[in-house]
C-alpha cells in the first residue's frame, strides 16, 4: 500500500461512514469523557450516588476479572480469553437495565454482563480452560451460554423471545453482538423475524470498531444502528463508555420490549483497548495513536472522576473497591490452578436430553481407542 492510499484509508477511519476515531454527533451520552452530566431530550436517568457507586464497583470487577483472565492464558492455564477491556461501561450499563425475569443471549466477551447476572467468574474461566462447555445453569440466572460462531445468537434470542410473547409474558430478551457479527446472514434473518412478530427482542450492539483485524467501515457503509430502519425498527447510537447512557438506552429499549412495543437494535459505540483476543497482536493493523485517543476516554476513568467531582466518593471507597477486584482475581486463580480435568468420556454427555445410539456407539468407539494407550507408569 502506498502513501497516499494509507492516508485514505486513515482518513476513511477517522471521518467515514462509521465515524470511527471520533464520537458519533447523534450518540445518546450522559456523561462526558471529562465526568460533567449532561442530559438527552430522549433518555435521561436519575441515580442516587449509591446506585453510580454500585456502576464504578461493577466495572472495577468485571476489568479485574478480565486482567485475570489475560494472566493466567499468559501463563498457560487458558486456551484463550477475549478480553472486553474498554467495554466495561457497554456490558455494566447494559446490563443493569435488566429484570431478573429477562433473557440474556450473550457472545463469548460478555463477561461483565456474566457478572452483573450473578453468574461466578469461574464458570467463564473454566469454559476457556477446557474443562466444561460452560458449566452454569441458564435458566437459573436467565443468561444463556456463551455462543463463540459468531452471531447466531441472534436468532436464538429472536426465537425465544417470539415464544415469550406468544405464551403472553411481559418479558425481554437482549441479544450481545460485535460490529462485525452484522456482516453474518444469522444477524439480518434475526432482524427480519423480529420485525415481522414483533418480538419482544433488544439487539445489543458493542461496536468496539474491529471485527479481530477489520475496521467498522469495511462491515457497513451507513453507521451500525440505522440498519434497523431497512427492517422496520427503531435504532439509536449510544456513547458506548457512558455507563449511564447505555443504562438508560438499554432500560428504554426493553421497557418497549415488554410492553408489546417491539424490537429495538443499540449501538454502543465503544473501543475495545486489548486484543481481539490473547491470540491476536493488534499492533500489526492497528494505530497506537488510536489507541491512546480512547484510552483518554476510558469508562471507568470516566465516572470515578464524576464521583469525585460531586464528592460521592472518596478515597476509601476506590480502595475497597481495588482491594474486591484483587480478592476476587486471587480467588479464582487459585482455584483455576487447582481445578481437575474432567474424564474424557464426558464429552460425550448431555449432547442430547437423553440415550442416544450414534452417541453410545462413539462413546464406545473411543473408549477402545483410549485403551490402546500404556497407563500413566506403565510400558
Amino acid at each position: 500500500m502506498g502513501t497516499a492510499d494509507r492516508a485514505g484509508s486513515r482518513a476513511g477511519r477517522e471521518g467515514g461512514a462509521a465515524g470511527q476515531q471520533a464520537p458519533a454527533a447523534d450518540a445518546v451520552q450522559l456523561l462526558t469523557p471529562d465526568g460533567r452530566r449532561v442530559t438527552h431530550p430522549d433518555y435521561d436517568i436519575a441515580l442516587t450516588p449509591g446506585e453510580l457507586r454500585s456502576l464504578y464497583r461493577d466495572m472495577v470487577l468485571a476489568r479485574r476479572v478480565d486482567a485475570e483472565g489475560v494472566t493466567l492464558q499468559r501463563q498457560g492455564e487458558l486456551g484463550l480469553w477475549p478480553s472486553l477491556l474498554g467495554q466495561e461501561a457497554a456490558q455494566v450499563g447494559s446490563a443493569r437495565a435488566l429484570h431478573d425475569s429477562d433473557h440474556v443471549f450473550p457472545s463469548y466477551r460478555d463477561h461483565g454482563v456474566a457478572l452483573c447476572r450473578d453468574v461466578d467468574p469461574l464458570k467463564l474461566l473454566a469454559m476457556f480452560r477446557g474443562v466444561n462447555n460452560g458449566g452454569w445453569d441458564p435458566v437459573e440466572k436467565n443468561f444463556h451460554l456463551y455462543t463463540l460462531v459468531i452471531g447466531s445468537q441472534a436468532l436464538h434470542a429472536t426465537g425465544y423471545a417470539m415464544g415469550v410473547a406468544k405464551d403472553g409474558a411481559q418479558t425481554g430478551v437482549i441479544a450481545y453482538f460485535g460490529d462485525g457479527a452484522t456482516s453474518q446472514g444469522d444477524v439480518s434473518e434475526a432482524f427480519n423475524f423480529a420485525a415481522v412478530y414483533n418480538a419482544p427482542v433488544v439487539f445489543y450492539c458493542q461496536n468496539n470498531q474491529w471485527a479481530i483485524s477489520e475496521p467498522t467501515e469495511k462491515q457497513s457503509r451507513v453507521p451500525i444502528h440505522r440498519r434497523a430502519a431497512g427492517f422496520g425498527f427503531p435504532g439509536v447510537r449510544v456513547d458506548g463508555n457512558d455507563v449511564l447512557a447505555c443504562l438508560a438506552v438499554t432500560r428504554a429499549a426493553l421497557a418497549r420490549a415488554r410492553s408489546g412495543g417491539g424490537p429495538t437494535l443499540v449501538e454502543a459505540y465503544t473501543y475495545r483497548m486489548g486484543a481481539h483476543t490473547t491470540s491476536d497482536d493488534p499492533t500489526k493493523y492497528r494505530d497506537p495513536a488510536e489507541v491512546e485517543e480512547w484510552a483518554g476516554r476510558d469508562p471507568i476513568a470516566r465516572l470515578k472522576t464524576h464521583l469525585l467531582d460531586n464528592g460521592w466518593a472518596g478515597q476509601p471507597f476506590l480502595d475497597e473497591a481495588d482491594r474486591e477486584g484483587e480478592a476476587l482475581a486471587q480467588r479464582l486463580r487459585a482455584q483455576v490452578r487447582s481445578m481437575p480435568s474432567p474424564p474424557t468420556e464426558a464429552i460425550f454427555e448431555h449432547v442430547y436430553a437423553g440415550p442416544h445410539a450414534l452417541v453410545d456407539e462413539e462413546r464406545a468407539e473411543f473408549g477402545r481407542y483410549e485403551a490402546t494407550f500404556a497407563a500413566p507408569g506403565g510400558k
